[in-house]
């Protein structure tokens, strides 16, 4: 988050934009941030407790669920039926992953904390970005992207300082001369996939769907959350060789899952649709006059 709030304010517009942004909407975008950063620590956290990239991923599935609770609680937008059964269907395919995960007697993983853990992830991945919905309109989105990712960065670090001074000065490594492709964890590069992270995965991407939510609803925009166990699974499979851990339960859970979120984006679309239709067919009334 340190990396990704200095790429933003790197941007000469940034500052101003900052410096014109009213106090009253800082503070709101600052508590934002702690959000964001929180869900960013229960996802990776539940990846560590699991040890898979798969299942944390499947979990964040359900953050189309809390959306279709926090929107209308938050925007005063009206409950969605459609929304909620969708959301459901997803929580059910969350559980069928639960109960197809083996046992384990290795004491450092924990699979149903890693699933509670990705499910909170998720509520809170739905919460940050119904917020930013709601007050898209107070401020620039380069404005809430670097506000945001600075506050996560700074209370992060006052964290780390108080409960590990140890681990808050240790600065990523990079050894190019000890990188392996068969074991990419060996921290030889971290320093390289932490830039990564923050320039193309964060700063690219947060920054687009901060503006995406000037034509998106919360629960639609949220959407996007729900495709990354496509990409995330797959990936899991290609480098870290997850599908020999995972069964048919497993994916059978994920399938109601991604049938949920498509279903969703067809019902959405359509919807759209029929509206512009609409608009183009009605006449304006001094025509009618």
């Amino acid at each position: 988050m340190l990396i990704t709030a200095a790429v933003y304010f790197c941007i000469p517009s940034v500052w101003k934009l900052v410096r014109n942004t009213p106090k009253k909407t800082l503070i709101r975008l600052f508590l934002i941030g702690i959000i964001v950063a929180a869900h960013w620590l229960t996802f990776y956290g539940s990846i560590k407790l699991g040890n898979s990239v798969s299942i944390t991923l499947a979990c964040l599935g359900s953050a189309s669920f809390f959306t279709a609770i926090f929107e209308p609680l938050l925007t005063g937008k009206s409950f969605q039926t459609k929304e909620i059964a969708s959301g459901l269907i997803v929580v059910l395919g969350v559980a069928l992953i639960s109960f197809s995960l083996p046992e384990t007697q290795n004491s450092e993983l924990s699979y149903p904390m890693a699933i509670g853990i990705g499910v909170l992830s998720a509520a809170l991945a739905a919460l940050f970005s119904t917020l930013n919905k709601k007050y898209i309109q107070d401020a620039h989105p380069l404005s809430i992207s670097s506000i945001e990712m600075l506050s996560g960065a700074l209370v992060l670090t006052a964290i780390m300082a108080l409960f590990s001074p140890q681990q808050a000065l240790l600065i990523p490594s990079f050894r190019p001369e000890l990188f392996d492709i068969n074991n990419l964890q060996n921290g030889a590069l971290d320093l390289l996939w932490l830039l990564l992270l923050a320039v193309l995965c964060t700063n690219l991407t947060f920054y687009l769907a901060t503006i995406a939510l000037n034509q998106l609803s919360a629960f639609t925009s949220n959407l996007t959350i729900n495709l990354e166990p496509v990409y995330g699974i797959i990936l899991g499979i290609l480098i870290f060789k997850e599908n020999q851990e995972l069964n048919a339960k497993f994916y059978l859970g994920t399938i109601i899952i991604l049938c949920a979120i498509f279903v969703n984006i067809y019902s959405q679309r359509k919807k759209r649709k029929h509206a512009q239709t609409n608009t183009r067919t009605q006449k304006p009334l001094s025509e009618g006059i």
